[in-house]
């Protein structure tokens, strides 16, 4: 699956990044909107990761879902 998948179907796979990362809030994952970069922000200002370690979660995530 390619993030552009997940950008087009970002309402489907909201559940599922909230079951991932389970601080990020319904108006953190609105404010994301299927944006990679966004979603990366708020998972480094969430749990303290830096830029590499919240990429290879999201890859990570991806090759799952």
């Amino acid at each position: 699956m390619n993030w552009n998948q997940i950008e087009g179907n970002w309402a489907q796979f909201k559940g599922k990044a909230q079951t991932q990362w389970g601080k990020l809030t319904g108006d953190d994952l609105d404010v994301i909107d299927g944006k990679r970069k966004e979603l990366s922000g708020k998972i480094q200002a969430a749990y303290g990761k830096t830029q590499e370690e919240a990429d290879r979660e999201i890859d990570d995530w991806m090759t799952r879902n």
